[in-house]
Protein backbone atom coordinates (compact mmCIF):
# COMPACT_ATOMS: atom_id res chain seq x y z
CA UNK A 1 0.00 0.00 0.00
CA UNK A 2 1.31 3.43 -1.01
CA UNK A 3 -0.16 6.86 -0.40
CA UNK A 4 0.16 9.28 -3.31
CA UNK A 5 -1.53 12.72 -3.19
CA UNK A 6 -3.97 11.59 -0.47
CA UNK A 7 -5.01 8.57 -2.56
CA UNK A 8 -4.08 5.16 -1.22
CA UNK A 9 -2.73 2.85 -3.90
CA UNK A 10 -3.78 -0.70 -3.06
CA UNK A 11 -2.07 -3.85 -4.25
CA UNK A 12 -3.97 -6.99 -5.21
CA UNK A 13 -3.69 -8.41 -1.68
CA UNK A 14 -5.09 -5.23 -0.09
CA UNK A 15 -7.98 -5.27 -2.59
CA UNK A 16 -8.60 -8.95 -1.82
CA UNK A 17 -8.67 -8.26 1.91
CA UNK A 18 -11.07 -5.33 1.45
CA UNK A 19 -13.33 -7.38 -0.86
CA UNK A 20 -13.41 -10.16 1.74
CA UNK A 21 -14.17 -7.75 4.56
CA UNK A 22 -16.95 -6.09 2.55
CA UNK A 23 -18.44 -9.53 1.88
CA UNK A 24 -18.27 -10.62 5.51
CA UNK A 25 -16.24 -8.73 8.09
CA UNK A 26 -17.03 -11.42 10.68
CA UNK A 27 -15.17 -14.18 8.83
CA UNK A 28 -12.08 -15.50 10.58
CA UNK A 29 -8.73 -13.97 9.70
CA UNK A 30 -7.44 -17.44 8.83
CA UNK A 31 -10.18 -17.88 6.20
CA UNK A 32 -9.53 -14.40 4.83
CA UNK A 33 -5.81 -15.16 4.78
CA UNK A 34 -6.40 -18.35 2.79
CA UNK A 35 -8.29 -16.35 0.16
CA UNK A 36 -5.42 -13.88 -0.35
CA UNK A 37 -2.46 -16.14 0.44
CA UNK A 38 -1.37 -14.65 3.78
CA UNK A 39 -1.22 -15.82 7.39
CA UNK A 40 -3.68 -14.49 9.96
CA UNK A 41 -1.00 -12.28 11.63
CA UNK A 42 -0.13 -10.78 8.23
CA UNK A 43 -3.84 -10.07 7.65
CA UNK A 44 -4.03 -8.29 11.03
CA UNK A 45 -1.01 -6.17 10.05
CA UNK A 46 -2.51 -5.26 6.67
CA UNK A 47 -5.90 -4.41 8.22
CA UNK A 48 -4.19 -2.22 10.82
CA UNK A 49 -2.31 -0.35 8.06
CA UNK A 50 -5.56 0.10 6.09
CA UNK A 51 -7.19 1.52 9.23
CA UNK A 52 -4.25 3.84 9.89
CA UNK A 53 -4.38 5.09 6.28
CA UNK A 54 -8.09 5.85 6.67
CA UNK A 55 -9.19 3.30 4.05
CA UNK A 56 -11.13 1.35 6.67
CA UNK A 57 -13.10 3.95 8.61
CA UNK A 58 -14.92 1.65 11.01
CA UNK A 59 -16.88 -1.52 11.59
CA UNK A 60 -20.66 -1.53 11.70
CA UNK A 61 -23.67 -3.83 11.34
CA UNK A 62 -25.98 -3.21 8.39
CA UNK A 63 -29.53 -2.99 9.68
CA UNK A 64 -32.78 -3.50 7.82
CA UNK A 65 -34.54 -0.16 8.26
CA UNK A 66 -38.00 -1.60 7.57
CA UNK A 67 -37.61 -4.26 10.24
CA UNK A 68 -36.57 -1.47 12.59
CA UNK A 69 -39.78 0.45 11.84
CA UNK A 70 -38.20 3.04 9.51
CA UNK A 71 -40.45 2.46 6.53
CA UNK A 72 -40.17 5.81 4.70
CA UNK A 73 -37.04 6.72 2.73
CA UNK A 74 -36.79 10.17 1.18
CA UNK A 75 -34.34 12.54 -0.42
CA UNK A 76 -34.58 16.16 0.65
CA UNK A 77 -33.03 18.82 -1.56
CA UNK A 78 -32.04 21.80 0.59
CA UNK A 79 -31.35 25.30 -0.77
CA UNK A 80 -29.39 27.84 1.27
CA UNK A 81 -29.30 31.61 1.07
CA UNK A 82 -25.53 32.00 1.24
CA UNK A 83 -22.37 29.90 0.86
CA UNK A 84 -21.50 30.30 4.54
CA UNK A 85 -24.72 28.48 5.45
CA UNK A 86 -23.56 25.26 3.79
CA UNK A 87 -21.25 24.29 6.66
CA UNK A 88 -23.59 25.35 9.44
CA UNK A 89 -26.58 23.56 7.89
CA UNK A 90 -24.38 20.49 7.31
CA UNK A 91 -23.35 20.51 10.99
CA UNK A 92 -26.95 20.89 12.13
CA UNK A 93 -28.38 18.08 9.96
CA UNK A 94 -25.55 15.81 11.14
CA UNK A 95 -27.21 16.01 14.58
CA UNK A 96 -30.51 14.63 13.23
CA UNK A 97 -30.47 10.84 13.60
CA UNK A 98 -32.85 10.22 10.68
CA UNK A 99 -30.43 11.89 8.24
CA UNK A 100 -28.27 9.13 6.76
CA UNK A 101 -26.35 11.17 4.18
CA UNK A 102 -25.75 14.85 3.48
CA UNK A 103 -24.05 15.83 0.22
CA UNK A 104 -23.11 19.25 -1.15
CA UNK A 105 -24.38 19.00 -4.74
CA UNK A 106 -24.63 20.86 -8.01
CA UNK A 107 -27.98 21.69 -9.60
CA UNK A 108 -31.05 23.34 -8.14
CA UNK A 109 -30.22 22.44 -4.53
CA UNK A 110 -27.23 23.17 -2.31
CA UNK A 111 -27.42 20.01 -0.20
CA UNK A 112 -29.06 16.63 -0.76
CA UNK A 113 -30.12 14.62 2.29
CA UNK A 114 -31.07 10.97 2.42
CA UNK A 115 -33.38 10.24 5.33
CA UNK A 116 -35.30 7.29 6.79
CA UNK A 117 -38.28 7.84 9.07
CA UNK A 118 -41.13 5.82 10.58
CA UNK A 119 -43.95 7.49 8.64
CA UNK A 120 -44.87 10.41 6.43
CA UNK A 121 -45.93 12.21 9.60
CA UNK A 122 -42.44 11.89 11.12
CA UNK A 123 -40.97 12.84 7.72
CA UNK A 124 -43.06 16.02 7.76
CA UNK A 125 -41.70 16.88 11.22
CA UNK A 126 -38.14 16.30 9.99
CA UNK A 127 -38.74 18.54 6.95
CA UNK A 128 -40.06 21.28 9.26
CA UNK A 129 -36.96 20.93 11.43
CA UNK A 130 -34.68 21.28 8.39
CA UNK A 131 -36.66 24.28 7.07
CA UNK A 132 -36.26 26.01 10.45
CA UNK A 133 -32.44 25.89 10.23
CA UNK A 134 -30.74 29.26 9.80
CA UNK A 135 -29.78 29.75 6.16
CA UNK A 136 -32.27 27.29 4.66
CA UNK A 137 -34.48 29.02 2.09
CA UNK A 138 -36.30 26.07 0.55
CA UNK A 139 -36.60 22.29 0.53
CA UNK A 140 -37.90 19.79 -2.00
CA UNK A 141 -38.67 16.26 -0.90
CA UNK A 142 -38.81 13.12 -3.00
CA UNK A 143 -40.26 10.05 -1.28
CA UNK A 144 -38.86 6.70 -2.40
CA UNK A 145 -41.56 4.32 -3.64
CA UNK A 146 -39.27 1.30 -3.97
CA UNK A 147 -35.55 0.60 -3.83
CA UNK A 148 -33.87 -1.58 -6.42
CA UNK A 149 -30.27 -1.15 -5.26
CA UNK A 150 -28.93 0.28 -2.03
CA UNK A 151 -25.32 -0.48 -1.32
CA UNK A 152 -22.49 0.71 0.82
CA UNK A 153 -19.96 -1.52 -0.93
CA UNK A 154 -17.10 0.16 -2.81
CA UNK A 155 -16.02 -1.43 -6.10
CA UNK A 156 -12.36 -2.43 -5.93
CA UNK A 157 -11.90 -4.08 -9.31
CA UNK A 158 -9.18 -2.62 -11.51
CA UNK A 159 -11.45 -3.17 -14.53
CA UNK A 160 -14.01 -0.71 -13.12
CA UNK A 161 -11.23 1.86 -12.67
CA UNK A 162 -10.11 1.33 -16.26
CA UNK A 163 -13.71 1.78 -17.43
CA UNK A 164 -13.93 5.06 -15.46
CA UNK A 165 -10.71 6.31 -17.09
CA UNK A 166 -11.95 5.48 -20.58
CA UNK A 167 -15.33 7.11 -19.86
CA UNK A 168 -13.51 10.43 -19.47
CA UNK A 169 -12.32 10.11 -23.06
CA UNK A 170 -15.61 8.73 -24.42
CA UNK A 171 -18.43 10.98 -23.21
CA UNK A 172 -21.15 8.64 -24.47
CA UNK A 173 -20.10 5.95 -21.97
CA UNK A 174 -21.74 6.09 -18.59
CA UNK A 175 -19.55 6.44 -15.54
CA UNK A 176 -20.38 4.39 -12.48
CA UNK A 177 -21.78 6.40 -9.55
CA UNK A 178 -19.55 6.97 -6.57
Amino acid sequence: MKIHRNVVELDAIDRGILEGLQDNCKQSLAVLGEKVGLSAPSIVDRIHKLEEAGVIRGWAAQLDARRMGKDVTAFIGVSTDRPAAIRSVGREVALIDEVLDCHHVTGSHTLMLKVKTRSTQTLEGLIDRVRDLDGVTRTETMIVLSTHIERSRISLSEEADADDDSAAHHPRRLRSAS
